[in-house]
């Protein structure tokens, strides 16, 4: 009787384990290469995502060495001149950058390090009502 009652309990605890890992797993077919990345970038598709963003908006960009060349690894930093917090972002071989989620009622500063040189500080302002601010940096010989 106890070996039938264990029987039971197992097999009723292996279930719901078979079920909980089903559950728990993604949707197969239909997505996109990479999952969900991207779907911060404005026009996205997401019409609920793009209404509950009325209030935030983008930065992206480059960063060029003086040569004009691509600066791949180039720190960029960008400040809120409210709160004084910084975030960052490495650049990738193109160069690129992006920051999302930014409050379009805060000015920002933002800036890039590289190879001992740095760009000119850029500001976005609040009076900039752009959802995507396109700031490009060029990167000069520190002083």
């Amino acid at each position: 009787m106890k070996l039938l009652t264990s029987l039971r309990v197992l097999t009723v605890g292996l279930t719901v384990g078979f079920l909980t890992v089903a559950v728990a797993q993604p949707p197969q077919g239909g997505e996109k290469p990479g999952g969900t990345y991207g779907n911060w970038l404005p026009g996205s598709g997401n019409k609920k995502q793009d209404k509950e963003d009325a209030n935030t908006r983008a930065v992206q960009g480059s960063v060029k060495t003086p040569d004009e060349n691509v600066a791949e690894g180039a720190v960029v930093q960008i400040k809120n001149t409210k709160t004084m917090q910084v975030r960052s972002f490495i650049t990738k071989a193109d160069g690129i950058f992006t920051f999302s989620g930014l409050s379009t009622g805060v000015d920002y500063e933002v800036k890039a390090a590289f190879k001992g040189m740095e760009s000119p500080v850029r500001t976005v302002s609040t009076f900039d009502d752009r959802k995507r601010v396109i700031v490009n940096l060029k990167l000069e010989p520190k002083k």
